[in-house]
This record gives C-alpha cells, structure tokens and sequence, in this order.
C-alpha cells in the first residue's frame, strides 16, 4: 500500500514509462500512462499524450468518460456533430454508451487526462480522414 493513500487509490503510473500505442485503437502515436485506479468505484485515470496526427478510432464506453485538456491541442467528435478543439483548461464529457473519438488537432500536439468510471471502452472503426479534418 502506498502510504497515505487508501489501497483502492493506489498510484499506478507517476514517472513509470507509458504504453505506446500504434494499434488499430490508435492512428499514429500516443502516449497512454495508467495513472491512477480506484478500485473499489472503478475510477480509472489515464494520462494520454497524442503527437501531430494521432486519434482513436471511434469508441463507446460504458461509463462516463470526462477529458481534462492538459497541454496542446485536442479535437474531439461526437457521432453525428461536427468535430471541437478544445485547448488547456478545457473539459469534455462523454455520456455512456456516446460514440466519439479524440486525439491531436490537425497540426498540433496534446495531452489530456482521461477519468472512465465503471467503463469498459468498446473500440470501432477507424476515424476517416474526413472525419478528422473536418
């Protein structure tokens, strides 16, 4: 147990090197750090940092998700509505179940922390360059 914390908010991340992700969840390169994981609530908080170009695919969770911009630049999608930038300082929510995506702005690079509560992530097709561009 970490001490003065709770051993169902056990730091999992801090300088721990991160998983790089290219898979077919990722178009190009991004940083994920699992940060923290509240076990007993299922609160996970991740880390994600996306170089110029990056994104998931599009995706659903079955909890909600809150995006805290940390750094840069992110565009972020919801089904059926144009694409938003939103910048340091900046928050989104995603509701359980919405389809969306989220990454770098055309041209930029970011960072942001992602909180999933009692979410399992279903990944789905790739975002279009389309999409993105948008």
């Amino acid at each position: 147990m970490t001490q003065g914390k709770p051993a169902d908010q056990q730091a999992m991340g801090g300088r721990r090197p991160g998983l790089s992700l290219q898979s077919r969840e990722i178009f190009a390169l991004a940083l994920l750090t699992l940060c923290v994981v509240a076990l007993s609530t299922a609160v996970h908080l991740y880390h994600v940092r996306f170089d110029a170009g990056a994104r998931t695919n599009w995706h659903t969770h079955s909890g909600p998700q809150w995006l805290f911009v940390v750094a840069g630049r992110i565009r972020a999608q919801r089904w059926g509505e144009a694409p938003r930038d939103v910048v340091e300082g900046d928050a989104v929510l995603f509701s359980p179940g919405e389809k969306h995506w989220h990454g770098a702005a055309p041209g930029a690079s970011g960072a942001h922390l992602a909180v999933n509560v009692n979410a399992k992530t279903t990944w789905l097709e790739p975002v279009s360059e389309e999409d993105y561009n948008a």
